[in-house]
């Protein structure tokens, strides 16, 4: 069983169709989504209609939580320049349907479980934990987990593998008998957060990420790829009059900041 796992697109379409040309390439049997698919100031509704025609196995994540909560308020609330707000004012009907109808987390079989986050949150780090005193010390604001806070993280998670975002971080861990895979991001490969405290993740090169998985005999190969695309392009496409430059962190967009910058990250 070979398999490929993509998140985090960001609204994305060129890194989108960067990797899922790569991973025609693959030989796999199946791809699958864990989400975030369209916040972001690039191409939402484009990334929506090529999603929706691949059929892959899709979870939600929490960008897809607050895009279906902002357009259920009314839409002079909506704010343009948030990345949950960009989407919303561009995405169809049919957009927010399908939407409707993704899970939150599903069971892929019975070697490996869906979710975004961790098993018991779609915004919850699992392999990078956020620390306090950005500001005062220049640092990231974010470190790789521990072990032992992987493992609390796990939560009642019991399939051999689980596959999550959302920290845009490519990593795969050992929890016990929990192999846990990050993929990174489709889309994005940079951003900045307020929450739970202020913090920047860098990958340090503009690749769109996926990851490969393949089953042989009873261990799993991951295979954590990095598919070069045309990222300036899309930089200049967030630059554009009446794109995002910034979320203000105002909750709309729960504080996830995503900068011109971050789609052309050194």
């Amino acid at each position: 069983m070979k398999i490929a796992v993509i998140s985090d697109i960001q609204g994305n379409l060129l890194a989108l169709q960067a990797v899922l040309a790569d991973i025609a390439r693959q030989g796999v049997e199946q791809t699958v989504n864990l989400g975030d698919m369209l916040s972001g100031p690039l191409q939402p509704a484009e990334t929506a209609d090529s999603l929706m025609a691949q059929h892959f196995p899709t979870i939600r994540g929490n960008h897809e939580r607050q895009l279906l909560a902002l357009l259920a308020r009314s839409a002079g609330l909506i704010d343009p320049v948030t990345s949950d707000g960009y989407a919303a004012t561009r995405l169809l009907p049919n957009h927010m349907a399908w939407l409707e109808s993704l899970p939150v987390s599903m069971a892929l079989n019975s070697d490996i479980w869906l979710c975004h986050g961790t098993p018991d949150s779609d915004l919850q780090h699992w392999l990078e934990t956020v620390v306090p005193g950005f500001a005062q010390s220049q640092s990231t604001g974010v470190r790789a987990a521990t072990l032992a806070e992987a493992m609390a993280r796990l939560g009642q998670a019991t399939h051999p593998v689980v596959l999550c975002g959302p920290t845009h971080v490519p990593r795969l861990v050992q929890c016990g008998g929990v192999l846990d895979v990050n993929p990174g991001s489709v889309g994005l490969p940079a951003y900045d957060d307020d929450r739970p405290n202020p913090h920047v993740i860098e990958n340090g090169a503009p690749h769109a990420r996926y990851a490969v998985l393949e089953k042989t005999g009873q261990d799993w190969q991951v295979d954590l790829r990095a598919v070069p695309y045309n990222h300036l392009a899309q930089a200049e496409v967030a630059a554009r009059p009446g794109r995002l430059g910034a979320c203000a962190g105002n909750g709309i967009c729960q504080t996830r900041k995503l900068k011109t910058s971050h789609f052309a990250t050194k």
